[in-house]
């Protein structure tokens, strides 16, 4: 994993197991990064169920709709954040699986692009894995488009992709945080907050193109997919499990 920048020590994996809320969630993937900068965690895993979410990128909030976008979330039960990294408006909730990883790196900056193509490639191995039909690459249409974006193919039409995985980056002096969001379960709630909130900000994308893990492949769950992401991970680094509480000391 050295190629994209991974440090060869042990990666420690920790599974928090239930939501601390939107906000919080959001909030202490930032803070795990300022542990890892200063040497006070090393390479660290983080894999979680959140809250229902839209995360705003920063251009979405000088939008004029913007405050329209974000009480459209709010009527549809999810809580309007904006995040530090990534570009437009995407949508999660209980149905998903993000992963946040951070390591500490002296020069963490050098290495940006090629974490995003390493890690989206990874990613879709681990679904591969599982049996979806996944490759790297933006999908015409697709929300918060990416060109490291992962995408899947319905088996039974082939010509529908479906977005399953976004990627963001933040990266700081001395570390680096690379969270990645799997949309799993139930896209009926994701397709439709991201339909009003995107009307709210005048952007155009498909709303086809807002799809689950198990739209395409349905008896694939969370969990399912949680162990494959490890059991990947664990053909590139050596993991060490620990609890969630390690964390928060």
């Amino acid at each position: 994993m050295q190629q994209a920048g991974i440090g060869s020590r042990t990666l420690t994996v920790v599974r928090q197991h239930e939501s601390l809320g939107a906000a919080r969630d959001l909030d202490f993937g930032i803070e795990l990064l300022g542990l890892a900068k200063t040497g006070r965690i090393g390479p660290t895993l983080r894999l979680y169920r959140p809250a229902p979410t839209v995360a705003f990128g920063q251009r979405d909030t000088r939008l004029p709709g913007f405050g329209a976008a974000a009480q459209a979330c709010r009527e549809q039960g999810f809580e309007p954040l904006i995040r530090k990294a990534g570009g437009r408006a995407a949508a999660y909730h209980e149905g998903t699986l993000i992963v946040d990883h951070v390591e500490p790196h002296t020069d963490a900056i050098a290495g940006a692009k090629g974490r995003f193509a390493f890690f989206g490639e990874m990613l879709a191995e681990a679904l591969r894995s599982t049996g979806v039909d996944a490759a790297v690459g933006e999908i015409p249409g697709e929300y918060c488009p990416g060109e490291f974006s992962v995408h899947g193919t319905d088996p039974d039409v082939p010509s529908r992709q479906v977005k399953l995985v976004g990627t963001a980056q933040r990266v700081v002096s001395g570390g680096w945080l690379f969270s990645s969001v799997i949309v799993v379960e139930n896209s009926a709630p994701i397709r439709s907050v991201l339909t009003a909130s995107y009307g709210a900000l005048g952007l155009d994308w498909d709303p086809a193109t807002a799809g689950a893990v198990n739209d395409l492949v349905p008896r694939l769950d969370v969990q399912a997919i949680e162990d494959a992401v490890i059991s990947t991970y664990s053909d590139y680094a050596a993991l060490g499990p620990a609890e969630f509480s390690s964390l928060q000391a």
